[in-house]
């Protein structure tokens, strides 16, 4: 297989080819994970009922791939990697603010992936009897670390070939997890669960937006960059909200219904999300199980693993890409160890994980998709000047998204580890940290409107003067 040689570079006009459909594989590929399944249990623990978990996973998902969609116009503009075009939103320096978010944000996903591929794998095998459980685990860990290292490093031409294995065969396997796990759907328990409050409505959209879609934003051009300049920018954006949420969202709301049915099983996925979902299988299946679990993850790790690499040297790191990859592939190895063989719990770190950085992301986001909209075009040899009519610091941008970080971590609540107790801060204005707003998690919300409006008053004049120029 051919390693890549692009980094951050613009894609070559020879280089430049296929069509939007493309999209739909990177994308499923890296959205099959089993980990939907449980995020239907995460999303009835917000005290809703189960249609109303259904809508909010087919509205926090939609919506935040359509932030993906959006973003991926900007690579098929430019052909540039997502964090080196954000030069023109934050300056050719100033990016490395949110490049360096977006870093942790791609090696922490990584890590999580790895990890649940681990435990599953160990759970799988205890349940078997057959193995010794810390052996199974070390099994499940290196043929998961050894799939998404080895794609990651070698690159987009590899990435693309193996998602589509990847989707194909998972899809088809989970389609059987669901025919043999079907009867266990009570839609009796399920009709009776009481509706719940808007806030807890809200609070489970906005963590299907930050767990599943929000994420990816920072990664989005990488994959549109090699498509030729004439691709319909509707198709592009269809392609990838279609690729990237039909599956999670038909996951979550399975996952959803078969917590509803079983309290057992809903209290077993916050310890162990993926392996808990054996608890319901027959174990003639549970090896095949083992390989869903694994090659579902290791679809998001691979996109993660590969992107993280071009933001490392996008923030000037002065190596190769694949160079790179291979640094944060040991940063992969350290933290998934950490989670798998240390940690006592996996849900509370990951939940905190998430709204942490989910806030200045969803800052970050908003503002690169705005500016995506608002630009016509990008003058590529300025991308990579200090000098040019990007500068070298954009200080508007930089403080729209300080401001838009400050407020959101004010109106969000992260219990879940005494260190991020400070969160929170502005909550007393409507209710307090045990109100009724309190899990809502509304700072996200509040970081996507001060993204969008802030960047839009005051960078439409130099967007307009920068078009001209």
């Amino acid at each position: 297989m051919d390693l890549e040689l692009n980094g951050t570079n613009v894609i070559h006009e020879s280089e430049r080819q296929g069509k939007a459909s493309s999209l739909f594989w990177p994308w499923c590929g890296a959205n099959v994970s089993l980990l939907a399944l449980s995020y239907g249990s995460f999303f009835l623990g917000f005290g809703i009922s189960f249609w109303q978990a259904t809508a909010a996973a087919i509205l926090g998902t939609v919506l935040s791939f359509l932030l993906v969609g959006v973003s991926s116009l900007a690579g098929k503009k430019s052909n540039a990697p997502t964090m080196v075009l954000s030069r023109a939103t934050f300056g050719v320096k100033g990016s490395m603010i949110p490049g360096f978010l977006s870093y942790l944000v791609f090696v922490g996903w990584e890590i999580v992936l790895i990890s649940l591929a681990t435990l599953a794998t160990g759970t799988v095998f205890m349940r078997l009897g057959n193995l010794d459980h810390n052996t199974a685990m070390v099994i499940g860990f290196v043929i998961a670390v050894g799939l998404t290292v080895s794609a990651g490093v070698l690159g987009f031409a590899v990435i693309m070939r193996i998602q589509r294995v990847l989707t194909i065969v998972t899809i088809a396997m989970t389609g059987v997890y669901i025919s043999l796990t079907i009867g266990e759907v009570d839609w009796a328990a399920i009709s009776a669960l009481p509706s719940g409050s808007a806030q807890g409505f809200i609070g489970a959209m906005i963590f299907g937006a930050t767990g599943i879609g929000l994420g990816w934003v920072n990664a989005a051009a990488d994959y549109s960059r090699y498509l030729p300049r004439s691709t319909s920018s509707t198709s592009v954006i269809g392609w990838t909200v279609f690729g990237a949420s039909i599956v999670p969202i038909t996951l979550v709301i399975y996952g959803a219904a078969l917590s509803a049915s079983n309290k057992d099983l809903s209290e077993a996925i916050a310890g162990d999300p993926i392996g808990a979902l054996t608890t319901i299988l027959p174990s003639w299946y549970l090896i095949i199980f083992a390989l869903v679990a694994i090659l579902g993850l290791v679809g998001g790790a691979i996109l993660n693993l590969y992107s993280s690499g071009l933001t490392l040297i996008s923030i000037g790191l002065p190596v190769k890409r694949h160079v790179a990859a291979s640094i944060d592939a040991v940063l992969m190895l350290m933290g998934a160890i950490y989670f798998v063989w240390i940690a006592d719990d996996f849900f509370f770190p990951f939940q905190g994980f998430l709204i942490t950085l989910g806030v200045p992301i969803a800052t970050w986001s908003a503002i690169f998709v705005t500016d995506v909209l608002m630009r016509k075009s990008y003058h590529e040899t300025d991308l990579y000047k200090t000098n040019g009519r990007y500068g070298s610091w954009n200080v508007g941008s930089i403080s729209v998204m300080v401001i838009g970080t400050f407020v959101g971590w004010g109106f969000v609540t992260n219990s879940f580890a005494s260190w991020l107790s400070w969160q929170g801060y502005f909550l007393s204005l409507i209710g307090g940290k045990e109100g009724a707003w309190a899990y809502a998690n509304l700072g996200v919300f509040f970081a996507l409107v001060i993204g969008f409006v802030g960047y839009f008053l005051f960078a439409r004049s130099s967007i307009a003067k920068q078009e001209i120029a």
